[in-house]
């Protein structure tokens, strides 16, 4: 009797398992979200919608948890065990070309324009893109400006595989370029010009060559979420929008959410996390066409170049279509996109 006891206690706890966001009367639906990197300004929308109550107000239990950059957010949100995470959409594009079963999409965009970059000095021998050619640039093999580094060469007209890549860890290699050991370094804009300043190298001894400056048009982060995730479109629909709400009060107060963010990390500074985020917003989010669409929305021809650029930098084996990459099914209304400032 208690053999068959738990037994059936087994099977009720699969069956509850294998049932996709079902939220049961008066609770809250555990839904989990990867940041795609550390506790800091890039974090923020998503830490001040839960420190505010958003997510709780749609239902949702969210745990917010670290990550170790886009390939490995969307590796978890492939195996399932991420509902969604913020993470590159070059990045996602090519996981479902070379995985074609994973189904993955984006459901809202974070950065609007992509923070690619390469930094120089200012003033040395780099004075335009095409002077990178034959250049030794520090990025490591992961590093999301490296791996589209083809696509903004071929946008500048140069043959980008002279270029000698050092794979340095970021800490190390943050001292070694203000050092001079290197030409140039790969980074998101507003994780570079923060980590030197930090070592010495003040933003006006920077030349920065942001891609979406210089001919691409490819989006950067978005929310990524799995098939199984998005079957429950309630869910997945209260969490955008939960989302959404929380990135435009950042945009509209940005000293609020670097307090967000010292909040969920005590050790952060936040002086310099306000300094990054302000970076984020002025620079990726408060955006044309972020104010005309709306945060989180995407059009046709902006993610037809994403794909198009992801192809050609990756070389990947197929293209897949627009459809294949996005849905704005789960997108709140204009009215809740649109910005306050």
């Amino acid at each position: 009797m208690q053999r068959r006891s738990l037994l059936r206690a087994a099977g009720a706890a699969t069956a509850l398992a294998a049932t996709p966001f079902v939220r049961a009367q008066g609770s809250l639906k555990p839904f989990k979200f990867n940041l795609g990197w550390k506790i800091e300004a890039t974090a923020a929308g998503f830490l001040l919608a839960h420190q505010r109550g958003y997510y709780k107000d749609a239902g949702l239990d969210v745990a917010i948890d670290t990550g170790n950059g886009s390939a490995a957010a969307i590796s978890l949100v492939g195996s399932g065990a991420y509902d969604c995470a913020s993470a590159d959409l070059a990045t996602m594009v090519e996981f479902n070309v070379n995985n074609p079963s994973a189904g993955l999409r984006a459901v809202a965009i974070q950065y609007d324009l992509n923070p690619n970059a390469i930094l120089v000095r200012k003033g040395g021998p780099i004075a335009r893109p095409s002077d990178l050619a034959g250049k030794t640039i520090l990025g490591q093999p992961f590093n999301a400006s490296r791996k589209l580094f083809p696509a903004f060469a071929k946008a500048q007209g140069f043959d980008p595989s002279g270029v000698k890549w050092e794979n340095v860890t970021p800490d190390i290699g943050d001292t070694r370029f203000v050092k001079g050991d290197f030409d140039a370094a790969a980074y998101f804009y507003f994780t570079g010009l923060l980590n030197l300043k930090a070592r010495g190298m003040g933003p006006e001894m920077i030349t920065m060559f942001r891609f979406s400056d210089y001919g691409m048009k490819s989006y950067g982060n978005g929310l990524v979420a799995n098939a199984k995730s998005m079957e429950n479109a309630a869910a997945m629909t209260a969490f955008v929008k939960a989302t959404t709400r929380g990135w435009i009060d950042v945009i509209a107060d940005v000293r609020a959410g670097a307090a967000a963010v010292k909040a969920r990390e005590p050790l952060a500074n936040e002086e310099i996390e306000f300094e990054r985020l302000q970076l984020v917003v002025d620079g990726s989010m408060k955006t044309a066409e972020t104010r005309a669409n709306g945060w989180g929305a995407a059009t046709p021809a902006r993610l037809q170049a994403t794909i198009d650029e992801t192809v050609g930098a990756f070389g990947l084996k197929s293209s897949p279509a627009v459809a294949d990459i996005w849905t704005d099914r789960f997108l709140p209304s204009a009215t809740d996109r649109k910005l306050k400032a």
